[in-house]
């Protein structure tokens, strides 16, 4: 199974309100290892940064100035998540700016050219309720070393986050192995003509009746709740 961990970097939260994406960082894993091949861009994105979102990320307009336009990597993007499943954290976020950020090159929305999306925040809340599930929040959970972290950063974040994944979804791992297993050809005819026909010894009508009747004294002594009654 092939799998993207997606995260992304914006000018500020509210597409609608006119931010854009700034930087597109991903990861891929195949059958649950990651291979090392990665998606990394900064991103023009025709607009001033917001000081709130710098401070978050430190991606200032002056270094974002020279970088290739959405427009520009849009095909790369694309075929880098083809037919992959996405995985992200918050996940309604980034497929909000992403999507915005196709519809104004008038491409379909990411969800087409994916397999699916898992949202690891939603995933996260569900096995953690009540308790903090930020990134930096799973990482202590999960002992994944973030020292690295000082910033927000598209592409560290979805590595971080790929192993964040792997720990939260460690169980599947051996579910899948004993999936996979393959059959041992003719294992179940031997087995069958190996083994001897089973007996099927019925009950006298003595032995009936004996069954009746310590039903019956059961269903007096609990007072008609007996479970199998007579």
């Amino acid at each position: 199974m092939r799998q993207v961990v997606l995260d992304t970097e914006t000018t500020g939260l509210d597409f609608r309100l006119g931010d854009r994406v700034i930087e597109i960082g991903c990861v891929e894993l195949l059958n649950r290892k990651l291979t090392g091949q990665r998606f990394h861009r900064y991103i023009n994105p025709e607009r001033e940064v917001e000081a709130g979102a710098m401070a978050v990320h430190g991606l200032s307009s002056e270094f974002l100035q020279d970088k290739p336009r959405f427009g520009e990597i849009v095909l790369e993007f694309l075929d880098f998540v083809q037919g992959a499943e996405l995985i992200i954290h918050n996940a309604a976020f980034d497929v909000g700016f992403l999507d915005n950020e196709l519809a104004l090159q008038k491409k379909s929305p990411v969800a087409q050219a994916c397999s699916g999306v898992v949202d690891t925040l939603k995933m996260a809340r569900e096995l953690h309720p009540g308790r903090r599930n930020s990134l930096d929040a799973l990482c202590e959970r999960y002992a994944i070393d973030n020292s690295d972290r000082t910033l927000h950063g598209a592409l560290l974040d979805a590595e971080l986050l790929a192993e964040v994944y792997l720990a939260m979804t460690r169980g599947q791992e051996s579910l899948i192995m004993e999936l996979e297993v393959a059959p041992v050809p003719g294992l179940q005819t031997k087995l069958a003509a190996e083994r001897p026909p089973l007996r099927v010894l019925r009950a006298s009508a003595d032995e009936l009746a004996e069954h009746e009747r310590v039903l019956a004294e059961i269903g007096k002594e609990s007072k008609g709740n007996c479970l199998w009654p007579a």
